[in-house]
């Protein structure tokens, strides 16, 4: 099993020197190569290889005006190739979009392999890098002495904060003691996330709590002079505002991904198109701040780590306007309802729960007895079947399904 661990690092003004050159050289390699695949490909309709693009690469250092590409390590630039390969590998594949070129304004990171790097006794040395690499390490129950890092990144944010990545080959964790717990968890704006339990996370609201600082940042920058050392100033302080939201937001949702992996064997969630979501202009920002693509990705190797099972139902089933009761189906919920009776059985329901349980049965985790509403005694005439075993079908948006 493969794991990553990333620290601050704090080169010294050499070192960060040749560091600075590295990512530039980097960046200037990974764009002239796109712009290549990108020119061969339009007028060619031919793909380029690995192997063409790392022969460019030989032909690209023995020009005059590149010729500085030699005065850094050559590892970092074969491994943006070896990364632009993958990452077209993956758009032809439609699991990824088109990859993007690299600016100087955004995070700037390089990779070092081992034959660019040496590790020995907690120490770590960069290849054509003065010195060792100062870094601080933050978990006390590994010995950062007996790590064997295959790769070794180093990066840059823009607030001017530096780190390294170190990669490691481990022994897949114990597997935690069964819970005999299962959950349907449903996301949403009003809370974080509602359990099926009945339990609230309420959102933390990061971004709004740091907003108005950063509308004050951003008013700063806006006045200096393009170009300036005060607004480059003045920028980094941007940039160390959204680290901070973005810091705070990454650790609310690692703390609650692992609570819920801990807490219950299976665990169900809805395929959410978020980028289709944001679509709407009234809801776009609160969704965005949210997190919920990351909160998804975290369970999902969490899940697989811990060997908890994580199920996803499809983006269309109708959660919210089936009752957990009896089954009854709903023509129409607008979002401003929170709470709402069912006209079948009279049972009175939250919004919010009664979604996350109906999430938890459509992903058979639950089963329940009142599927159909056997069991229930309807106070007007029901909608539903008779005592039947029956799953409810997928309703098509705009659609109801009685």
């Amino acid at each position: 099993m493969r794991t990553a661990y990333k620290c601050r690092a704090y080169p010294t003004p050499e070192q960060a020197a040749v560091l600075n050159r590295t990512f530039g050289c980097v960046r200037i390699v990974w764009n002239r190569a796109l712009a290549a695949r990108h020119a061969r490909w339009h007028t060619e309709r031919k793909s380029t290889s690995y192997a063409e693009t790392d022969r460019a690469l030989t032909q690209m250092k023995k020009l005059p005006d590149l010729a500085f590409l030699n005065e850094v390590s050559s590892v970092p630039l074969q491994q943006t190739l070896r990364h632009q390969h993958n990452a077209m590998t993956a758009f032809f594949a439609k699991r990824a979009r088109y990859p993007r070129f690299k600016s100087r304004h955004g995070r700037q990171s390089a990779s070092f392999t081992r034959s660019a790097f040496r590790m020995r006794g907690g120490a770590l040395s960069l290849g054509k890098t003065p010195g060792t690499l100062a870094f601080v390490w933050s978990w006390p129950d590994v010995n950062v002495t007996t790590l064997n890092p295959t790769t070794v990144t180093v990066s840059r944010d823009p607030d001017g904060r530096w780190f390294i990545t170190l990669a490691v080959d481990v022994q897949a964790p114990a597997t935690p003691e069964p819970t005999d717990r299962v959950v349907g968890v449903d996301l949403g704006l009003t809370d974080f996330a509602v359990l099926s339990t009945g339990q609230r996370i309420p959102h933390p609201k990061h971004m709004e709590r740091r907003e108005r600082r950063l509308k004050r940042y951003q008013r700063m920058m806006a006045r200096k002079k393009k170009g300036s050392a005060n607004r480059a100033k003045a920028k980094r302080k941007v940039a160390r505002s959204h680290s901070r939201v973005r810091d705070a937001r990454c650790d609310f949702l690692h703390k609650t991904s692992t609570e819920l992996v801990r807490r219950f064997d299976a665990i169900a969630v809805e395929d959410l198109a978020v980028a289709n979501m944001v679509r709407n202009r009234s809801l776009a920002k609160a969704i965005s701040r949210c997190g919920w693509a990351e909160f998804r990705t975290l369970l999902t190797y969490k899940a697989h780590r811990d060997g908890r099972h994580l199920a996803v139902i499809d983006r269309w089933y109708p959660s919210s306007k089936t009752c957990s009761a009896c089954g009854h189906l709903l023509a129409k919920l607008t979002l401003g309802t929170r709470r709402w009776s069912c006209p079948s059985c009279g049972t009175r329901h939250d919004r919010d729960i009664n979604a996350a349980k109906n999430i938890a049965v459509a992903a058979g985790l639950v089963e329940t007895k009142n599927a159909c509403g056997a069991d229930v005694r309807h106070e007007v005439s029901p909608s539903v079947l008779s005592a039947v075993n029956q799953e409810l079908a997928g309703a098509s948006p705009g659609i109801p399904h009685l």
